[in-house]
């Protein structure tokens, strides 16, 4: 794949299927590539200038891996900035950089909870919230 080439991306689950149309020749061709869900929500999500990124999940938290003295509690929230040194479980640490690098870029608000309360996760009764330092409430 060149530089010069027209690519179009059709998104999947778990990857990306490209279609790319060779410049000069107009012929089509496939090329395997493997893209990350939360990463392209969240790049989706800076480029359509959105106010807030909610990863909607079967759990009502983000939580924290269990240890032998407290086993897991359920995050309220989160800075961004102290996401790369978090103790996360690996199966959220994605949407959580994810949501953390959207923050970084538009200053909005990211938050990951569940799926059947996405007004509830806005209006912070529910779900993890991760923002900028400043960050007391979601709007």
């Amino acid at each position: 794949m060149t530089p010069e080439d027209e690519r179009t991306g059709h998104a999947t689950g778990r990857g990306c299927g490209c279609v790319v149309r060779e410049r000069g020749t107009d012929r089509l061709r496939t090329v395997a590539a493997v893209a990350d869900p939360a990463s392209t929500a969240a790049a989706l999500a800076v480029a359509v200038d959105a106010d807030a990124l909610l990863f909607l999940s079967a759990a009502t938290h983000v939580f924290t891996p269990k240890d032998r003295l407290h086993g897991s509690r359920p995050l309220l929230r989160m800075p961004a900035e102290q996401t790369p040194d978090a103790r996360l479980p690996q199966d959220v640490r994605a949407r959580v950089e994810a949501a953390a690098d959207f923050v970084a870029h538009t200053g909005g608000l990211a938050a990951i909870g569940p799926v059947d309360n996405a007004v509830g996760i806005l209006q912070g009764a529910t779900g993890t919230v991760i923002g900028p330092t400043s960050t007391t409430a979601p709007a």
